[in-house]
């Protein structure tokens, strides 16, 4: 029986290794045609086809990949085409991914540029523009990378005070072990607020060309102000086909079967 046994077993790893070797070509072949999409896209910015390029572009969402580059290409197409709330959705997105990047800030801004809304931002508190600072150093994404990274590194320089004998070589490692530690505490801390926030705090852009804002989900309450297509709006709250909604000023409302794409998606 045993030579049966090891044939099976034998076979179902090779059969597995098989599953992996096909698995990584699917990966590999995907890979190289997200970045030969990319290529031809940006070929197609650069000679001024922009429709084509949005085409390419989309089509490497459409396949489930996602970056900021991708985003950033996609706002400046549509911003070359005039299209206000595409192109101010895709810098959004990209921010989300890349909040540092300069040209991603700078491009956004002459996007905001675009619409007709002037809405001025409530003004922010030190502690709340420290908290904002902090929070766009990097995206969600990276924030957790970092934290597994210092929470590893720690746990690295603890085994070696565990088991190095040279006392000073112990203090040095206990030290810089300990240090880690509170880096990765104050990292975590980080990942998980901004998380939360992220996940509690949900914003969205306006497609509608214009639409009314009512002070109740009703057409019987007051008109309080009209907004524009490209509008960043923070979701409060929905009943039906009403949405309420607040503005960077800090004006709430209702809006009727508007048209948002929501940014947290």
């Amino acid at each position: 029986m045993k030579p049966l046994i090891n044939s099976f077993f034998q076979l179902d790893n090779f059969l597995a290794l098989g599953l992996v070797l096909i698995f990584n070509v699917f990966a590999s072949n995907a890979q190289e045609s997200s970045g030969e999409l990319f290529s031809q896209g940006n070929k197609a910015y650069n000679d001024g086809d922009y429709g084509k390029a949005i085409t390419l572009y989309e089509q490497i969402l459409n396949d489930g990949k996602h970056s900021s580059e991708l985003y950033y290409n996609l706002g400046n197409a549509y911003y070359r085409l005039n299209q206000v709330a595409e192109s101010i959705y895709f810098f959004e997105k990209a921010k989300q991914l890349a909040p540092e990047n300069q040209d991603i800030q700078i491009n956004s801004s002459f996007a905001q540029n675009m619409t007709l809304d002037a809405i001025e931002p409530l003004p922010e508190s030190q502690l709340a523009q420290i908290q904002k600072r902090v929070f766009e150093l990097f995206s969600t994404d990276m924030w957790s990378k970092l934290t597994l990274l210092l929470l590893w590194l720690s746990a690295l320089l603890f085994l070696g005070y565990l088991f190095t004998q040279t006392t000073r070589l112990k203090r040095g490692y206990f030290f810089l072990s300990l240090v880690l530690f509170l880096f990765f505490m104050g990292s975590f801390l980080i990942t998980f607020f901004k998380d939360s926030t992220s996940q509690q705090t949900q914003y969205a852009i306006l497609f509608s060309k214009q639409i009314d804002t009512w002070s109740e989900p009703n057409q019987q309450g007051d008109l309080l102000f009209v907004l524009h297509e490209g509008t960043k709006l923070q979701l409060l709250d929905s009943l039906a086909e009403w949405q309420k909604i607040r503005i960077a000023n800090g004006s709430e409302g209702w809006l009727l079967n508007a048209d948002l794409r929501n940014l947290n998606k």
